[in-house]
């Protein structure tokens, strides 16, 4: 095994006395083919371009002498620390970090970063990426070959953002532009690249001078003017000052029942990474909730003033939601694929419709038997297991007096 191994951060500024010691008595230098034609790399020692990390890890493990491996920006970060620390090659590392690239990106863009959300975007996870980016309102993509900013701003398309585009950070090369997301892939970016996307309500007045949303209003419910987060990514407690979810209809200005809307979201299991569609969303409810679960949501409904409504909701609400006017199912041939869905119409061509997509999961909920029935085939012949619950409710008034009673059919398609 290899005496010591230092991983060392490059972030295009000279190493630090640390660094330049480590390097200076280093038997094995690994890292990319730019870092080991570096001026401060031993031409004695044995060198490793760096491809498998695996492969890597297992010729630093039987080297006998000083190891080190050389990574761009904070190796800790989204970096090789991780695979290097597996417990199958039993190294003892040491980190000397540099500047993270996602950090060097929000100074070049003048922004915060403390409350910002940062994904890894490759072929695997283009898509659940580009979810964080409809879902929040400020998120960093570290990008791959093949899934960079031209395929997550043509994933975003509907969705109005801001890109800031940082090329080759901390390099001779570096370049630096912002450009609203319809222009992004009308460009070839060069790798490596960080991406930074941005809504209205965090974009900076820098970045706003160069064609981004303007800041909102300072009160609205996006902006909190002067506060600190205390958390990094994103306050649990935040948006909105409401505690839990499945609130009284009434918060929403809607007429299902709570309890409906809490089984349809215990069943859907909205998390960060998914899209949502909410179909027939009526007043929002179950779209606003879903989304402060972290998910990204398109709202749909065939009525003009229940879309201007819920856009109102999700703006008091603090959430990202998009919507979407149209009539179902004819609509939904145009939506990127969703990984739950849930529809509020008990409408066996719209389950065939969202079946045909194959989610993981689609919950409808139907007030008649018959109905409920027609459903619950149309998610069979669409190939789901169904689960089917008659819930009830009575209302209780302040003298312990019935004031209401209701019934309602919840089914829930788990796709076999």
């Amino acid at each position: 095994m290899a005496d010591r191994v230092t991983v060392i951060g490059w972030d295009g500024s000279p190493p630090s006395e640390a660094a330049r010691a480590a390097l200076d008595a280093a038997t094995l230098v690994a890292g990319t083919r730019h870092h080991l034609a570096l001026p401060y790399v031993p031409a004695q020692a044995e060198h490793i371009v760096l491809g498998s990390i695996d492969i890597a890890a297992r010729r630093i493990a039987g080297h006998r002498g000083t190891a080190v491996v050389l990574a761009d920006g904070d190796p800790g970060f989204f970096g090789v620390v991780r695979a290097l620390r597996d417990p199958e090659h039993g190294l003892e590392i040491e980190v000397i970090p540099g500047v993270s690239a996602v950090a060097r990106a929000f100074a070049r863009a003048g922004m915060p970063w403390d409350d910002a959300r940062v994904v890894v975007a490759t072929s695997r996870t283009l898509r659940r990426a580009v979810n964080v980016c409809r879902s929040y309102p400020k998120v960093a993509v570290l990008t791959a070959p093949g899934a960079g900013p031209a395929e997550v701003a043509l994933l975003l398309t509907g969705v109005h953002r801001t890109f800031v585009i940082c090329e080759a950070l901390g390099t001779e090369q570096e370049q630096i532009s912002v450009l609203t997301s319809d222009k992004v892939a009308d460009h070839i970016w060069r790798d490596p690249n960080v991406v930074l996307v941005v809504g209205g309500s965090t974009t900076a007045p820098g970045i706003a001078a160069l064609g981004a949303a303007p800041l909102p209003a300072p009160g609205s419910p996006a902006v909190r003017p002067g506060a600190g987060g205390w958390i990094a990514g994103r306050d649990p407690g935040f948006p909105g000052p409401v505690r839990g979810w499945a609130l009284p209809a009434a918060e929403y200005g809607g007429d299902v029942p709570a309890h409906v809307r809490a089984v349809q979201l215990a069943r859907l299991g909205p998390r960060t990474g998914d899209l949502v569609w909410d179909i027939g969303a009526a007043d929002g409810a179950v779209a606003v909730e879903a989304a402060r679960f972290g998910a990204a949501v398109i709202a749909v409904d065939s009525d003009s003033d229940a879309c201007d409504w819920i856009a109102a909701t999700a703006r008091r609400s603090g959430v990202q939601i998009q919507v979407v006017h149209g009539s179902a199912p004819q609509v939904l041939e145009d939506l990127p694929e969703p990984d739950v869905v849930r529809i509020g119409c008990a409408d066996p061509a719209v389950v065939a419709a969202c079946a045909a997509r194959r989610p993981e999961r689609i919950v409808a909920a139907a007030t008649t038997r018959d109905a409920a029935e027609a459903v619950d085939r149309a998610l069979g012949e669409g190939g789901y297991t169904v689960e089917r619950m008659l819930l009830q409710s009575v209302e209780l008034g302040s003298g312990w007096d019935e004031r209401g009673r209701s019934a309602d059919f919840v089914l829930c398609g788990t796709r076999r």
